[in-house]
């Protein structure tokens, strides 16, 4: 067997979607078959705790990184060797940085699900957009014990 058909290679999902409720769906239900392909199993606490997480941060792209005319960006990236998937979400506004907010409920305006990435993630963050476009990464790391 040759290092490119080695059973631990990283494997990579990367696609755009509209930046609308629709295109966070799909990226949610794409996300799950992915990982399921990937043997995190439906129905098991790490897909639904990955899934909840990308559904979290693609549902916040749409909401608060929407651009009229420009897709948000979803890649998962599972390591065998780790045990972990890493998911980055991409949108278009740099300006609107996620936080957590200062109360445990979230504010008027949202933020539940920041909490929800918290909980479930082992680390999250958010960085520049690659390549120096305009934008954010918001990124989160879970633990996926059983990835093939």
């Amino acid at each position: 067997m040759t290092a490119a058909q080695s059973p631990l290679a990283l494997r990579r999902f990367a696609m755009r979607f509209s930046s609308t409720p629709r295109g966070a769906r799909l990226a949610r239900r794409l996300c799950g078959h992915r990982l399921d392909a990937w043997g995190v199993a439906y129905g098991g606490d790490t897909h639904g705790a990955i899934t909840l997480v990308v559904s979290e941060l693609c549902a916040n792209a749409v909401r608060h990184g929407h651009v009229a005319g420009r897709d948000f960006h979803l890649l998962l990236v599972a390591d065998p060797a780790a045990g972990t998937v890493r998911i980055e979400v991409g949108d278009a506004r740099g300006e609107h940085v996620p936080r957590i907010p200062a109360t445990a409920q979230g504010d008027g305006d949202g933020g539940r699900g920041l909490l929800l990435v918290e909980a479930l993630a082992d680390r999250w963050g958010c960085s520049p957009r690659e390549g120096g476009g305009p934008g954010k990464t918001v990124w989160a790391e879970c633990a996926a014990p059983g990835l093939a």
